[in-house]
């Protein structure tokens, strides 16, 4: 029984970090046209239990692209501004590996609990 416990415990870590993950890619894909947006990004961190765990959010230190554009109010005197490193393609990709992990731990979660349930009513009999 205390393995299914530990299953059901590892999984619910899983699906908190996607979660995380899925919060910030959204964070990143809302902000993309924000002048000066550095796409933020979270590391996960393996447990003593192995289970994981969000670390802290890093930003994205990647160049920001200088758009030309001399109506945009943040323009300097040359007609340019600082855009966002927001690359839509990698957080469609990103959004999508994270909901899979996420979808991925909820079956193993519902399994888990599934046959915890299986083992509790044989006890019963």
């Amino acid at each position: 029984m205390n393995g299914l416990l530990s299953a059901l415990g590892i999984s619910a870590t899983g699906m908190d970090a996607q979660s995380a993950r899925l919060r910030h890619v959204s964070e990143n894909i809302a902000n993309a046209d924000t002048p000066g947006y550095r796409r933020k990004t979270i590391p996960f961190r393996e447990l003593a239990d192995g289970g994981v765990e969000p670390g802290r959010v890093r930003l994205d230190r990647s160049e920001l692209p200088s758009i030309y554009d001399p109506s945009h109010p943040m323009a300097d005197e040359n007609g340019q501004y600082l855009g966002s490193n927001v690359d839509l393609i990698i957080e469609v990709a990103d959004a999508r590996e994270a909901q899979r992990s996420y979808e991925a731990n909820l079956k193993i979660f519902d399994q888990s609990r599934q046959m915890a349930q299986g083992l509790l009513e044989l006890l019963r009999r």
